[in-house]
């Protein structure tokens, strides 16, 4: 079915859901949406634990979800023109963080590779700081791009922020197994013990995340719930988010801490948050233009 016809089927249901984003080339901002939030996790972890190569990796992770917006954009003067409301736009924001992420985060690696001496010590500092700021940046407006998208009730939630800030810090964790397994400078017990800590966080915001758009008055948001759990969705949150994302590194990590049992937590793992975030951005169903009840 093309767009347009899908289009006339969709306004001919009380309850469209939204497929600017997570179907066609709207798959291309999500893939975004998880590479940035990786990005920007990966490197405060590094930060945290002193990680070099996780810095190396965040920025490859931020430099491709930069242009995967672009290729979603189409046209790359549309994000200068975009990053003009910052006041207003959680999207502007979102641009800005990635660009000073970006530009702060090359200038540090490159510091680091030429190993200069003490007298770029507060140009170094200077660059991890602009590094950090667009990392914490982007770690966070992702939820609230949509949250303030009150057409869909379902992403209209307070606990939204809050579980993409969650997921984007799991992210991280996930890309720092991984980096352990490959280089042996990281203590596997902590990480995983991080890594259980953070994903019983995930589980609880987004569980009450859906008891509150199952609760709520809105239908809409019940509509979406319904697509999540037993409609339209079903196979790639069960399959994907739970299954893969929860399900298989949970079995895996009471398994020997190999390195290869490492590198296949934190792919799990990551693969599960990529299905968390195309189911509900796929789940977003929009408020109807005229209530059912009113055309009785």
């Amino acid at each position: 079915m093309n767009r347009y016809d899908q289009l006339i089927v969709d306004l001919g249901n009380d309850y469209r859901p939204q497929r600017e984003w997570g179907e066609g080339r709207g798959v291309l901002l999500v893939i975004g949406h998880f590479l940035v939030g990786v990005a920007g996790g990966t490197w405060l972890l590094s930060t945290v634990f002193g990680v070099s190569a996780g810095f190396f990796v965040a920025y490859v992770f931020g430099a491709l979800g930069g242009l995967t917006h672009l290729m979603f954009l189409g046209h790359p003067e549309v994000a200068f023109k975009m990053m003009r409301n910052v006041r207003t736009s959680w999207v502007s924001r979102g641009f800005v963080g990635l660009s000073l992420f970006l530009l702060g985060g090359g200038l540090y690696l490159a510091l680091l590779l030429l190993q200069l001496g003490d007298a770029w010590q507060a140009l170094r500092l200077l660059a991890q700081g602009v590094a950090m700021l667009g990392a914490l940046t982007v770690i966070g407006y992702m939820g609230f791009c949509y949250t303030a998208s009150k057409a869909i009730p379902f992403w209209h939630s307070s606990l939204h922020p809050a579980l993409y800030i969650a997921y984007a810090v799991r992210g991280g964790i996930a890309a720092l197994l991984v980096i352990a397994a490959v280089t042996g400078t990281l203590a596997n017990a902590l990480l995983l013990q991080l890594w259980v800590a953070v994903s019983a966080i995930v589980t609880l915001f987004f569980i009450f995340e859906i008891q509150g758009a199952w609760t709520s008055a809105n239908v809409a948001a019940k509509w979406s719930v319904r697509d999540v759990l037993a409609g339209r969705l079903a196979l790639t949150f069960y399959g994907g988010t739970l299954a893969m994302g929860l399900i298989v590194p949970a079995l895996l990590s009471s398994a020997a801490q190999t390195p290869l049992i490492m590198a296949a937590i934190g792919l799990a793992s990551a693969a599960g948050d990529f299905f968390m975030k195309l189911t509900t951005v796929k789940a977003g169903v929009y408020l109807p233009l005229v209530m059912p009840s009113s055309r009785r």
